[in-house]
């Protein structure tokens, strides 16, 4: 994105070194260990768990689901601890098989659910999103594109047990940390069921965003900005552009102009942060963020979440925090 890509230091070059045997596409023996074969990668198919929280400090994000909310409740109606890994399947749905019975759930976009199995001739029904689904050995999962919104979240008991680096399995797209995105034909191992899932008649539904209004809080470089700068942010509106990713949200509209055009040295990047490049068009970022970056930060968004499901052209506002 806008941001300047982070040094990173050697024990962030040792993890990445490391990482590279749990490599999907290369998997360690494991003999009839039970996997998750991708027959349809999709458009943009990551590993996601709860991040790798704590590490800024050596220039890596937490990563992790763009919602975490959805993915712990995905882990939750199949039995799994909230932490375990599941995927994060963008737009265009994939097609799994799985080499033994499980228990399915999926959150976020809806998105129409197909199970393929045989018993002696093919047969298929029909799943929902946020209701577990009990799948035989062998059987297909097919995940349909995304009605609404963008993103959908499927855990699997027992989760996906790839090897962790610096304490998750995340897939992060900025760094290259964790699994690299899904390809057809890829294996990931599954761990071993830890709970009961759900009962089969719990649904839940989880709302998408028509148009966003996020809070937003001053900046720590609002002062580089003009007073008429700072009223458009908050009483203007954006659209979410489709240069939009896991990094960060770009957003068009009217340009902020700044009062300060001297170069800002590289500082620190929170998730959230609300950073302004050249062309004046704000730029929200998430999950994969870097950690520092070399262009002021008018404010800082509270809750990003809305934003995982935000299709190019939605609209965005910005509010100042209620009082």
């Amino acid at each position: 994105m806008a941001a300047r890509r982070p040094h990173r230091p050697a024990a962030v070059r040792r993890a990445r070194r490391s990482a590279r045997p749990a490599h999907p596409r290369h998997p360690s023996p494991a003999g009839r260990r039970a996997v998750i074969e991708v027959l349809r990668a999709g458009a943009l198919t990551t590993v996601q768990d709860q991040g790798r929280p704590g590490w800024a400090h050596l220039g890596v994000p937490r990563s992790g689901a763009l919602d975490p909310a959805a993915l712990r409740l995905a882990n939750r109606l199949v039995g799994n601890d909230e932490h375990a890994a599941g995927l994060e399947i963008t737009l265009t749905g994939c097609a799994l098989r799985f080499t033994r019975a499980v228990a399915v759930a999926l959150t976020g976009a809806p998105a129409d659910v197909v199970v393929e199995w045989r018993a002696g001739a093919a047969q298929r029904r029909p799943g929902d999103v946020g209701r577990p689904l009990a799948l035989p050995a062998g059987a297909v999962l097919r995940v349909g594109p995304a009605r609404a919104g963008v993103r959908t979240w499927l855990a699997v008991s027992g989760g996906i047990a790839i090897e962790p680096v610096l304490g998750s399995r995340a897939t992060d797209t900025l760094s290259g940390l964790g699994p690299p995105p899904l390809r057809d034909g890829d294996r990931l191992p599954l761990g071993t069921p830890s709970g009961p899932p759900a009962p089969v008649d719990l649904a839940v539904t989880l709302p998408l965003p028509g148009e966003l209004r996020l809070t937003v809080r001053p900046g720590p470089r609002q002062d580089w900005f003009t007073p008429e700068a700072l009223d458009l942010l908050c009483r203007g509106a954006y659209t979410v552009s489709p240069d939009s990713n896991r990094v960060g949200a770009r957003l068009a509209g009217a340009a902020l102009t700044r009062t300060v055009a001297r170069e800002l040295p590289s500082e620190g990047l929170v998730l959230g942060a609300v950073q302004v490049p050249p062309d004046g068009r704000p730029l929200v970022f998430l999950a994969d963020h870097p950690t520092t970056g070399g262009y002021p930060v008018i404010g800082v968004v509270d809750d990003v979440t809305p934003l995982a499901q935000a299709r190019p052209g939605t609209t965005v506002t910005f509010h100042g925090p209620q009082r």
